[in-house]
């Protein structure tokens, strides 16, 4: 054999137990997939020994073998035959589930604690040049981000932080500067931005231009003010600032994105990527991490388990760890969207 045959176009949910041993099938014959039953004997594939060390970890061991990351799903099953399933938004069944339109605070509930943010919708407050609004917190269910919409659209704002997180903005629409801790970077529209722990930023937009910005902080956090901006920056992560760069584009089946800030950059604990939908609905899956979505263009659906909301440009979707969804594009041109994932670095790898 020169290749692994597909067991599976998809992971496998593991629950581990510490200090067990699991070896993972390389070759795809066996038949207690994801582990070896000894049926690699002559093949030139050997199984993957991992040890674990916490008790109770979920991972998700490869399925499809040609992860590069072995024993993990690297997300390589979605561009293989089967690995990125579509569904039928038609169906007979998908007919049957409600669409909700009712909101409260610009937020459509779904199922678990999922739910669609209408941003300008929301209750606003502002703060000299800057107005902004909460789209993620602990209160509205999540775990470890918490997510605001800021817009300006004149001088520099005041310094913002949140004290000892990571932190990351998009900038969903304008140009201008922003400044961490004292270092002036230019952003335009569709730029990432990482801020390190104990940094502070502030926002100024170019005249004429106003700008928009997602701010997301990881773990959960409560905004900081900062009469004076601290001399604070981290000179051993110089790169903050990723732009939109369709060579650096990964495909995954019909869809594909872009990792704008991960570990690369610094990051250590979100990750943000930009991303495509053609129109098309996925199947209905889960993720190991939680995710916050916005919505930069186009129109569809956001389906869970028995409901479902429209979405379309300009809106936020959070989703918890583990919650079963489908993301639906419904406009011939697609759905642009960029998204925040924690823990993890890598928006392909997802389960049924």
């Amino acid at each position: 054999m020169d290749k692994p045959v597909i067991a599976q176009p998809k992971p496998c949910l593991i629950t581990l137990k510490a200090g067990r041993t699991y070896h993972w099938c390389s070759c795809g014959r066996s038949a207690r997939q994801p582990y070896c039953d000894g049926s690699h004997a002559g093949t030139g594939f050997e199984p993957t020994r991992y040890v674990a060390t916490q008790d109770g970890d979920e991972v998700l061991f490869c399925g499809c073998k040609h992860t590069k990351t072995p024993p993990f799903c690297d997300g390589a099953h979605t561009n293989l035959p089967g690995g990125s399933p579509l569904e039928d938004a038609f169906s007979e069944a998908n007919r049957a589930v409600p669409l909700i339109a009712d909101k409260a605070a610009g937020r459509t509930q779904l199922n678990g604690n999922c739910y669609v943010m209408s941003p300008e919708q929301a209750q606003w407050a502002t703060r000299g040049p800057l107005r902004y609004c909460t789209v993620v917190n602990g209160e509205l269910g999540a775990l470890y981000q918490t997510q605001f919409l800021l817009e300006t659209s004149g001088a520099m704002t005041e310094a913002v932080g949140f004290e000892n997180r990571h932190v990351i903005l998009f900038v969903a629409a304008g140009s201008g500067t922003v400044t961490i801790s004292g270092r002036p970077f230019s952003v335009r529209a569709t730029d990432g931005v990482y801020i390190r722990p104990h940094e502070a930023f502030a926002l100024s937009a170019d005249a004429g231009s106003s700008l928009r910005v997602y701010v997301l902080a990881c773990p959960l956090a409560q905004i900081r003010w900062f009469a004076k901006m601290p001399d604070s920056f981290d000179g051993q992560f110089p790169q903050r600032v990723v732009s939109v760069d369709a060579a650096q584009r990964t495909g995954m089946g019909p869809r594909y994105f872009q990792i704008l800030v991960d570990k690369k950059i610094g990051s250590t604990m979100i990750t943000q990527f930009i991303g495509h939908i053609p129109k098309s609905k996925a199947a209905p899956h889960r993720h190991l991490y939680e995710e916050a979505i916005i919505v930069l263009s186009g129109e569809g659906c956001m389906w869970t388990e028995d409901r479902k909301a429209n979405v379309r440009a300009g809106d936020v979707i959070f989703l918890p760890r583990k919650q079963i969804h489908s993301l639906q594009s419904t406009t011939d041109e697609g759905m642009d969207v960029v998204g925040v994932i924690y823990p993890g670095d890598n928006p392909s790898i997802n389960y049924y």
